[in-house]
């Protein structure tokens, strides 16, 4: 069974800095198919990285600049380096393949990010 175990969230003051983790397995899970996804309290969930790759990588406009996705493969993880992060990152962070590929939606528990001073 494919599973997805989200980690490294945190409170942290506007400004600041967290990495996300995000373990695969087993380890043939395809992490170039893995992005990461964040769902505040009344939103939708939404993309906000696209799968980590050599070359144009997804961000949603709002993170442009300030969040980097990357893979390990050697120890099944992606990563969500994030900096100067604002009160309106705080959510429940995922990961999860693109939607339409195999293992989309089966979802894990997430990994809370609050953003506040």
């Amino acid at each position: 069974q494919v599973q997805l175990v989200e980690s490294g969230g945190g409170l942290v003051q506007p400004g600041g800095s967290l990495r996300l983790s995000c373990v695969a397995s087993p380890s043939v899970f395809r992490l170039a198919t893995v992005g990461w996804y964040r769902q505040a309290p009344g939103n939708e969930r939404e993309l906000v990285a696209g799968p980590p790759s050599s070359g144009n990588t997804y961000y949603l406009e709002s993170v442009k600049g300030r969040f980097t996705i990357s893979k390990d493969i050697d120890r099944n993880t992606v990563y969500l380096q994030m900096n100067n992060l604002k009160p309106e990152d705080t959510a429940v962070y995922y990961c999860n393949p693109l939607p339409g590929l195999p293992g989309f939606g089966s979802w894990g528990q997430g990994t809370q990010v609050t953003v506040s001073s």
